[in-house]
């Protein structure tokens, strides 16, 4: 069977001061699973990867969930013609609150 294509990640320039708001105990997991999940196979929905109904955080058409209690989130978007995932916000989900960057978002 074929490997899927890989996808090249790119990171908007505002992840930086999200993560500042993130331990940092957490930075090497956040970014080994950004691109474990993320570089080959981004648009195939899973238990902790989905499509957002409409264009959230950032203009995120994509969310990835995980860490310990599920509570990372990563909100991205996916072109497939260039083969390119767009990394625009990385956030803590913290009971019904969203935190990105040390500002509170709804879901």
């Amino acid at each position: 069977m074929a490997r899927p294509p890989k996808y090249t990640l790119k990171y908007a320039p505002e992840i930086y001061e999200h993560m500042a708001f993130i331990q940092s105990k957490h930075h090497r997991l956040i970014s080994a699973t950004i691109k474990q999940q993320l570089s080959h196979v981004p648009e195939v929905r899973t238990r902790n990867r989905k499509p957002l109904t409409e264009p959230a955080v950032f203009g995120a058409t994509w969310e990835l969930r995980f860490g310990p209690k599920n509570s990372f989130r990563v909100f991205y978007e996916v072109d497939q013609t260039n083969a390119v995932v767009t990394i625009l916000a990385i956030g803590v989900k913290q009971g019904n609150r969203l935190l990105i960057g040390g500002k509170e978002f709804e879901l």
